[in-house]
C-alpha cells in the first residue's frame, strides 16, 4: 500500500471536492499519512482526521440555498459572517480535539495579516485552526489572536505544498481547486458543465467581486507554489465546477470531485507504474 501525503487547496464551496477526492484515493488503495489544507481545504482535512469527515458529508449533502442563509450570522458592526452556527455544528459533529491527538499530522494554513506572513496550525485546538484558516477578507470576521490579524490561509498560500514534505510519504498528492478544465475530457462532466473551460462573467455584486479577485488571486498564487515545489501529482479541479460561495452544491461537486480523481489518478497509475491496473470506470 502506497503511503500518501495529501495537501488541500482553497477554494471556497469548492473544497466540497475533496470529500469526493479522498473518497477516490482511499478506494484506489493508497494510505494518506498526513493531510495539509488552507481555507476549506484546512476544514475538510481536519475533519477527515478527526474522522468526521463522512458526518459531515451526511449534513452538507442535503443543504439547500436557504439553509445556507440561515447558517450565516452576520455581524452588523463589522458586516462579516462570524460563523458561530457553522461552527456549533462542527463541534457537534467531532468535539473540538487538539491537533497534536488526530490520528493523522495536520497543519493548517492562515494569513497573519498584522505581520504578513503565513501561520501553520500544527498544535493546539483544531476548530480555532480551522476558524482562522478559513476567514476570507471581507466576508468572515478575522480571528484576533495574541495581537495577530488572522485570515484565511489562501489569501498568501492556496495550496500549501511544503508542509507535506515532512511526512517522508511514499507520494505527495495535492488538490487544486483553482484550476481550468481546458485538458479534461468533457465527458467526466455532467451535460450543463461540458463547455467548462470557457470564460466566465464575474457577478458585479460587491461580494461577487470580492470572490472573483480572490479566485484570481489564488490560481496565480497556486501556479507559484507547484512551480517552486512540485507534487508527484496534483489533481485539478476546474473552478467552473461550482462558484466559491455555492455552499448548497454540495452532493454534486463531491460526486464531481471523485470522478474528476479517478481520471486523474488513473492517468497518473498508468504513466507511473505501466502495466499495473488502473480502472477509469465510472
Amino acid at each position: 500500500m502506497r503511503s500518501v501525503s495529501l495537501v488541500l487547496g482553497a477554494g471556497g464551496a469548492r473544497g466540497y471536492a475533496h470529500i469526493g477526492v479522498i473518497a477516490e484515493i482511499e478506494a484506489r488503495g493508497y494510505k494518506v499519512v498526513s493531510v495539509c489544507g488552507s481555507s476549506m481545504g484546512a476544514l475538510v482535512g481536519g475533519l477527515y482526521a478527526a474522522n468526521g469527515l463522512k458526518a459531515y458529508q451526511q449534513w452538507v449533502e442535503p443543504l439547500r440555498w436557504i439553509d445556507v442563509v440561515r447558517l450565516l450570522d452576520l455581524s452588523l458592526s463589522r458586516g462579516t459572517i462570524k460563523g458561530e452556527k457553522v461552527f456549533a455544528k462542527l463541534r457537534e459533529l467531532i468535539g473540538n480535539p487538539a491537533i497534536e491527538s488526530l490520528r493523522l499530522p495536520y497543519t493548517a494554513v492562515a494569513t497573519d495579516l498584522t505581520n504578513g506572513k503565513e501561520v501553520w496550525f500544527q498544535r493546539g485546538s483544531l476548530l480555532d485552526a480551522i476558524r482562522a484558516s478559513i476567514a476570507v477578507p471581507g466576508v468572515f470576521a478575522p480571528v484576533l489572536d495574541h495581537g495577530r490579524v488572522l485570515v484565511d490561509g489562501g489569501v498568501l498560500n492556496p495550496l500549501p505544498i511544503i508542509p507535506a514534505v515532512a511526512a517522508h510519504a511514499d507520494l505527495i498528492i495535492a488538490v487544486d481547486l483553482n484550476s481550468h478544465g481546458e485538458t479534461l475530457p468533457r465527458h467526466l462532466f455532467p451535460e450543463p458543465l461540458r463547455h467548462i473551460g470557457g470564460s466566465r462573467v464575474p457577478s458585479q455584486s460587491r461580494i461577487g467581486l470580492m470572490m472573483s479577485s480572490m479566485e484570481a488571486m489564488q490560481s496565480a498564487l497556486t501556479l507559484y507554489k507547484i512551480a517552486g515545489y512540485t507534487p508527484d501529482l496534483v489533481i485539478r479541479i476546474p473552478k467552473e465546477i461550482c462558484g466559491f460561495h455555492e455552499f448548497h452544491r454540495a452532493r454534486e461537486t463531491i460526486e464531481l470531485g471523485r470522478r474528476l480523481a479517478l481520471y486523474q489518478l488513473a492517468a497518473f497509475e498508468e504513466a507511473r507504474w505501466p502495466g499495473e491496473p488502473a480502472s477509469i470506470d465510472e
